[in-house]
């Protein structure tokens, strides 16, 4: 999984790429879902359509599966959960997809040179160990 996330970002490059993995049932199988990044800034922020993610959902409803995780590239910066990554996550202080993580991938010079993969604890985003 985290390879095809990786050549998704990695040829997003030098723009942010995004998407969400997607997991059929609580053993089933994963499936990563590029989405486009419709962000007026691009190169440092990441947006999905609306109506690519509500398609995204009816799909995954459809195929019995659920977002398990969002991911995105931060470009030429490290894998933090940034300001503006909170702000989108949890806008009004609540996450907007319970249970959901997040994995941000350093992107330098087209390259993955570190994930990390954050969830929701205590009341903000924190880094999940390995």
């Amino acid at each position: 999984m985290r390879e095809a996330v990786a050549r998704h970002l990695e040829a997003r490059y030098p723009q942010e790429g995004c998407g969400v993995v997607l997991r059929a049932g609580e053993n089933g199988p994963w499936r990563v879902r590029p989405l486009r990044n419709v962000s007026p800034r691009p190169a440092t922020a990441y947006a999905f359509a609306p109506e690519e993610w509500l398609a995204v959902s009816m799909e995954a409803d459809a195929r019995g599966e659920r977002a398990v995780c969002v991911f995105h590239s931060h470009v030429d910066a490290p894998a933090t959960f940034s300001h503006e990554d909170r702000v989108r996550a949890a806008p009004e202080g609540l996450p907007l997809l319970p249970g959901v993580s997040y994995l941000i991938a350093s992107v330098h010079r087209g390259c993955v040179t570190c994930v990390r993969e954050y969830g929701w604890e205590e009341g903000d985003f924190r880094v999940r160990e390995p």
